[in-house]
């Protein structure tokens, strides 16, 4: 493993994926804010939750980007489809999985299942994360494949 490949395209192809996220949610076509969720689970204060969720993202990434970059070196295909379509099934995974537990790991989540709560928290994603717009599923396959096309591409 090129350890210095790694740090460097694990941290750009997070860059791309945390800009795009951003950019489709500035541009309406999600409401999904992953570094601000991120970092809500670690403060309440809403102005240090971002910066704080940024850095846990980027942390995620670099981590994911290793995940990525073994599954390269296990099968020897290091090219940008490879790389896309690992993209594909992390996003699925995302969105039909880690998306439906965070509520209930999530300490300022609402539960879809429990009543309402006096305190002020965070929407539940839903089902494909469907309650933060119709577009967030497409976003963030998007964003996801990118990524991974990104590392399939320039990892050497």
């Amino acid at each position: 493993m090129n350890l210095g490949h790694a740090l460097f395209w694990g941290f750009a192809s997070t860059i791309i994926l945390t800009t795009l996220m951003s950019g489709c949610r500035g541009l309406g076509l999600t409401r999904m804010d992953i570094p601000f969720m991120l970092g809500a689970m670690f403060t309440p204060n809403r102005d240090s939750a971002k910066w704080l969720g940024i850095l846990i993202h980027l942390v995620n990434g670099w981590a994911f980007a290793f995940i990525y970059i073994e599954a390269f070196q296990l099968t020897g295909l290091r090219f940008w489809w490879f790389g896309a379509a690992i993209g594909l099934v992390h996003a699925m995974f995302i969105l039909l999985v880690g998306v439906r537990i965070l509520p209930g790991v999530h300490p300022r989540m609402a539960d879809e299942l429990r009543g309402p709560d006096p305190t002020r928290q965070l929407e539940p994603p839903g089902y494909l994360a469907l309650h933060y717009g119709r577009g967030t599923p497409i976003t963030t396959i998007l964003a996801h494949i990118v990524y991974g096309a990104v590392l399939g591409l320039f990892y050497r």
